[in-house]
């Protein structure tokens, strides 16, 4: 077993501290079919994504109230802004991204074919055995189910990758569910920060709490984002994320759960370029001077000019500097260290002075 905190594999790409953030694209809630899967796993490669993610699952065993309701919110104008609060079954929601285990092999198959990791959410034990039938990167268990100890402990069997998703949860009940994990020998582990909410408002997201996962469990920490726009990921990537998850659509307004909250395109790959620019800006803890930096940075500091005709041997004063732009010369830093030193030859106004021009005083 790695060291907990220990960098996690998926395929080529490596998750955790001082690696690039590994980008998730969920399509779970969007798709509506095999195709419309297929489209947003070709709209994810092509943005730059590393993974996309699916939400396996079976209504007719899951939802036991077929007319149990559902709210959500739906983006009625672009240009206004305007919502409306909306309610269906359950049921009716979860039927509609439905597949038969030989549809979500086709839709496996596929992001194979254009290079994406799989990741697939499960909420029942035959769905466990379905992913690794399938030859899946990592089984997710949804923030419903942290409790869920008999399934995470089936999945954690398996050797995958288990992402867990913490909404609403305790930290008490986190700490039981990765107990669970490891105590089948299973350290590849990612906790994700997941906030309730379609979307989350902004006081429940508590970005913080990224920090005190990754110090108390010293695992790879993911931010799962149901706001729109990308400004927390960003925010999260800065304290610390190792893993952003970022639901994509084609159409915001398009009525039903989780559309109004997903990016588009083209801002699905304004959204990944971001990332990247940011993590490139945020450089490391070290103070590094790039070599391109060096010319502009002496074009706007100072070197020592002569202010006036000095004589060789003439001891230096400050009154014979004027000290200005290029730093070429001698800095100010220096004076200090040359005004004990005499002038080693004649010089007129307005020189660079250089080392070469000064000696040291003759002792007495």
């Amino acid at each position: 077993m790695s060291i907990p905190g220990s960098n996690i594999k998926i395929g080529k790409r490596t998750i955790g501290d001082g690696n690039p953030c590994f980008i998730t694209f969920e399509a779970g809630p969007i798709h509506n079919g095999v195709e419309s899967a297929k489209k947003l796993i070709d709209l994810a490669a092509k943005a730059g994504g590393d993974a996309i993610k699916f939400q396996i699952l079976d209504p007719d065993r899951l939802v036991a109230d077929k007319k149990q309701m559902f709210s959500y919110d739906i983006l009625l104008d672009r240009a206004t802004g305007a919502t409306k609060t909306v309610q269906e079954p359950l049921y009716d929601i979860l039927k509609r991204r439905s597949l038969s285990q030989d549809q979500w092999t086709e839709v496996k198959a596929h992001a194979d074919k254009v290079g994406l990791a799989f990741f697939a959410t499960i909420g029942f034990m035959d769905e466990v055995d379905l992913v690794v039938k399938m030859g899946c990167d990592s089984i997710k268990i949804a923030s419903g189910d942290v409790n869920h100890h008999p399934l995470i402990r089936m999945a954690a069997k398996t050797g995958l990758v288990i992402q867990l998703d913490t909404g609403n949860s305790t930290l008490g009940e986190i700490e039981q569910a990765v107990d669970v994990c490891l105590s089948e020998g299973n350290d590849r582990i990612i906790v994700h920060q997941c906030p309730s909410g379609y979307p989350a408002r902004v006081e429940s997201i508590n970005l913080r709490i990224i920090q005190t996962l990754k110090t108390m469990f010293g695992f790879p920490v993911a931010y799962s984002d149901h706001t729109p726009g990308w400004d927390m990921d960003i925010a999260a990537l800065a304290l610390g994320a190792n893993l952003v998850e970022k639901t994509l659509t084609f159409d915001r307004t398009t009525p039903s759960v989780e559309h109004i909250f997903s990016l588009e395109p083209p801002d699905i790959f304004n959204f990944v370029k971001t990332i990247r620019d940011v993590e490139m800006a945020m450089g490391n803890t070290r103070r590094v001077i790039q070599a391109g930096e060096l010319p502009k940075r002496n074009s706007v500091r100072r070197s020592a000019f002569l202010a006036r005709n000095v004589k060789a041997g003439k001891k230096i004063v400050m009154d014979d500097i004027e000290w200005r732009r290029p730093g070429h010369g001698i800095p100010p830093s220096m004076f200090l260290q040359i005004e004990c030193m005499v002038y080693s030859r004649d010089l007129t106004k307005s020189h660079l002075l250089s080392l070469a021009d000064l000696k040291p005083q003759a002792q007495q």
